[in-house]
């Protein structure tokens, strides 16, 4: 059965309905795989594998009675730990909160449990998701399963190391600066960033969230096991005001319809330094759709810088959550995340103010780009994965790096923008390791975002090569 490691999950879901395999052959294959790799890649740090397999053959018996089951029935489902899912524990990889246990379901992972997916287990992040790779006190670091001196990126690298690991075939993935597109990048999976409200987010905490650039978003090892991901989970709820309405399509129907002629940009490196055979393989990458028959046209347009504003945009909220925490056990939190959530109250409204201009300018960027283009093209990540306990990286060519940030300054702006957004595998650098071309287009168009994924994807197919744990 270890061929089923490998499978797509939209393949997986057609054979459980077509009777050709059990939800508890499925299930009973992911818990010794989990058990097989999860002392090298740290990727579960949760289990349920006796309440998942009960579920499981509860599902045998609906199946073999003919019942009309969900498009995602018998597929095991890991949930990142920042987020809840009954009778587990939501650490978000905490030392304070490692004890949080879960009385309810997130609104994404309630929408999966009733398409048919059986939550298996929670998926290891940083500390709130603070960093680009995944490494907490609780827990220790994920890593990554093409090279385990390496990290599988953040902060959903939990997630990210069990797909391209073979472990699950879906996994629930966020993403506040680029922690769904960074892993995915990293392991050579696929990832999508989807519109802000596309999915519903949940009070965490208690406590409504503003931040208007974090979101949930899925890893997966194709193209099509993310539309499917998606027609399960979006949709407005009324606990999240700034939810959308449903699209009013389904994304995995519509995946063949990418429109013809496309105009595309492609922008190799918004100014900054890219890493020799990333950007080798990025560009490559990209003609792709000059093949395809599209209109590419390389663009060298200056990027404003959101770096800044991006991380004073972001800080209050984390702050304004955890200070009562902080206040009481801050030693108990890793010192890096204390001292950064405690920054933010030296952000006043005259930064703010500062912030959102440069968030207006970069929003005005992107206006004259779709303008004149359907689709925008760049790298993911200047690099390939870093050491997996980090510190990420401060040079690329042997040059400086002039602000850290520089080292994932292709996804926030994306986050301060609101533009959706995916990483699909542009090729291996000359070490081995996965490289991502971002696939960007104007907001709510996560249809095109899916379409140019699947168009590229059906020409340079990535699924046959994972590696070997």
């Amino acid at each position: 059965m270890s061929e089923l490691h490998w499978k797509p999950a939209h393949e997986l879901a057609a054979m459980i309905r077509k009777r050709e395999l059990k939800p508890s052959e499925l299930m009973d294959v992911t818990i010794r795989r989990i058990e097989q790799t999860n002392p090298k890649i740290n990727a579960f740090v949760a289990l349920r594998a006796d309440a998942a397999m009960k579920e499981a053959r509860a599902l045998d018996e609906r199946i073999a009675r003919g019942e009309q089951v969900g498009t995602l029935a018998g597929l095991p489902l890991g949930v990142k730990d920042l987020e809840d899912t009954v009778g587990l524990v939501n650490s978000h990889g905490s030392k304070p909160f490692k004890d949080n246990m879960s009385t309810t379901d997130s609104i994404q992972v309630a929408r999966l449990k009733a398409a048919g997916a059986i939550v298996i287990g929670k998926t290891n992040a940083p500390e709130f998701g603070y960093t680009a790779f995944t490494k907490n006190l609780l827990f220790g670091p994920t890593r990554n399963p093409w090279n385990l001196e390496r990290t599988p990126g953040g902060s959903s690298g939990g997630t990210s190391a069990a797909i391209a690991g073979g472990v699950v075939p879906i996994s629930t993935g966020s993403d506040g600066g680029g922690s769904v597109r960074i892993p995915a990048c990293y392991t050579g999976c696929y990832g999508l960033k989807p519109n802000y409200g596309r999915i519903p987010n949940d009070p965490t905490l208690g406590m409504q969230q503003w931040n208007d650039t974090s979101v949930h978003g899925p890893i997966t090892r194709t193209v099509r096991d993310a539309a499917i991901f998606m027609d399960a989970v979006v949709g407005y709820h009324p606990a999240d005001p700034d939810s959308l309405p449903h699209p009013g399509i389904s994304y995995a129907a519509i995946l063949e319809g990418l429109p013809k002629k496309l105009r595309i940009a492609f922008h190799p490196d918004f100014g900054h330094l890219v890493q020799t055979d990333v950007a080798r393989e990025i560009a490559k990458a990209a003609a792709v759709f000059k093949d395809l028959g599209h209109s590419v046209t390389t663009i060298d347009d200056p990027v404003p810088d959101t770096g800044r504003a991006w991380m004073q945009v972001g800080a209050g909220q984390g702050y304004a959550m955890l200070h009562e925490w902080l206040d009481r056990s801050r030693g108990d939190f890793g010192r890096a995340f204390a001292t950064g959530t405690e920054g933010a109250v030296r952000v006043s409204w005259k930064h703010m103010g500062e912030a959102y201009r440069r968030r207006t300018e970069f929003n005005e960027w992107c206006q004259r780009v779709f303008e004149r283009y359907d689709l925008l093209l760049c790298p993911v990540l200047p690099t390939e994965a870093f050491p997996a306990k980090g510190p990420m990286p401060t040079e690329i060519n042997g040059k400086p790096l002039k602000n850290p940030l520089d080292a994932i300054v292709f996804t926030y702006p994306f986050n301060m923008s609101g533009h959706p957004g995916a990483s699909v595998r542009a090729g291996l650098t000359d070490s081995g390791l996965p490289c991502g071309l971002q696939i960007v287009a104007e907001r709510h168009r996560e249809d095109l975002v899916l379409q140019a994924s699947y168009a590229y994807e059906q020409a340079r197919p990535w699924n046959n090569k994972w590696p070997q744990i």
